[in-house]
């Protein structure tokens, strides 16, 4: 086919379609002026076109749900988005800390390609297994994973309990891949985990804030008061954010009588969450990263503020927007941006970050810093050596 019998077979495909469109204005009923065509008609338009025309016929429940999505996203806000029934149930398994799976943390390598296990969980069917921290995704069940996406991948792997599931990964320094058969089960994760480093420095990771976050942090935090620490480094590189409620609790513990953060919604109205003050004394640093986002920035962005402690790291990911959800009869839900938030400082933070005290870029490869041995993690030693000048 040369240049110009193409260009003319175009042409009289948009005149097919023009006289299609003709036609069908009459066969729907909707012949309306421009005028009065509103955005309802608009939608009937568009189903009754693509039910008459579309050439393999149309699932009607992946067009209203598609249409849902689509309005969602119409605000241009990447956090307001419609959920499915599904969804909801991922959503409300990972706010609660306890999901049926394999048990393992997953996140992109640094090319943004390829799946990487950044952590398994303790008793969990990953561990139990021999899956391994840094070991990249290939396989779920024989299917390749290529061209998927992490959530994609996620619901491949989650399902019922006591499910049979099987994995396939590569594993640096292993010419081979090695496929792990296990059951799914519930896991419960945990979002806090703590030592004790040298000269009495307390060390907590928190990875997520989920329901079971503060109760996890409480636990972690009197342990190291009987280990007698004489400072306390909190890591929260990495962490995506999660339940407000539970940074709140957190930072009460860490805070005087102070403002911890406050909102405003669309109609001006403020709202402010403030500590009392009961609090521990020990000096504290703050690890922060690109990653670190939302409630882990409301954290940092009180302690920052009010000069409870440092922080260290680069600059953080940026979102200062609360969303809320809102159930739909039919049990899926419409998650909702309704308010903005300000740190103690008046600064909002959506877009910008916060600006560590102390900023020291990685000097590793590693996609996560739970990979990390602590005498490779510059920051974390950057972050040792600011605390001991606070301690002494």
């Amino acid at each position: 086919m040369n240049k110009k019998t193409f260009c003319g077979g175009v042409a009289t495909g948009v005149i097919a379609a023009t006289i299609a469109f003709g036609a069908l204005n009459f066969t729907t009923g909707i012949a309306k002026s421009k005028l009065d065509f509103t955005a309802q008609d608009k939608l009937e338009y568009i189903d009754a076109l693509l039910n008459k025309y579309y050439v393999d016929g149309v699932d009607n429940d992946k067009l209203y749900e598609g249409a849902c999505y689509g309005m969602a996203a119409g605000v241009g806000d990447p956090y307001t988005t419609y959920l499915s029934k599904n969804e909801v149930t991922e959503l409300l398994e990972d706010t609660s800390g306890s999901f049926c799976g394999i048990g393992v943390g997953v996140l992109y390598d640094n090319n943004k390609k390829d799946a990487v296990i950044s952590y398994v969980m303790d008793n969990s069917p990953a561990k139990e297994a021999g899956l391994l921290s840094g070991d990249v995704f290939k396989k779920v069940d024989g299917k390749d994973l290529s061209g998927l996406d992490i959530d994609s991948i996620i619901d491949l792997v989650r399902g019922d309990k006591g499910t049979d599931v099987s994995i396939t990964v590569t594993r640096k320094g292993v010419d081979h891949d090695l496929t792990f058969n296990m059951k799914r089960n519930n896991v419960d994760v945990t979002s806090v985990k703590s030592e004790v480093l040298d000269n009495d420095i307390g060390y907590m990771y928190i990875s997520g804030f989920k329901s079971n976050t503060y109760a996890q942090f409480m636990e972690n935090l009197n342990k190291l008061k009987k280990s007698n620490v004489k400072g306390l480094i909190i890591d929260v590189r990495d962490n995506p954010g999660g339940v407000v409620d539970g940074v709140e609790k957190i930072a009460d513990e860490l805070l005087p009588k102070c403002n911890v953060v406050y909102t405003i919604d669309k109609n001006g109205n403020r709202e402010d969450f403030n500590s009392d003050a009961a609090c521990t004394d020990l000096p504290l640093v703050m690890l922060v990263n690109g990653n670190s986002a939302s409630a882990s920035e409301i954290l940092s962005g009180a302690i920052q503020a009010n000069k409870r402690g440092k922080l260290v790291g680069t600059q953080t990911f940026g979102k200062g927007l609360v969303q809320s959800i809102y159930s739909i009869p039919d049990g899926s839900a419409l998650k909702v941006t309704i308010q903005k938030y300000y740190t103690p400082a008046g600064v909002c933070i959506q877009g910008v970050g916060l600006t560590p005290d102390v900023v020291v870029e990685r000097q590793d490869d590693y996609p996560s810093v739970l990979m990390l041995k602590h005498s490779e993690d510059v920051q974390l030693q950057k972050a040792i050596e600011v605390l001991n000048d606070e301690i002494k």
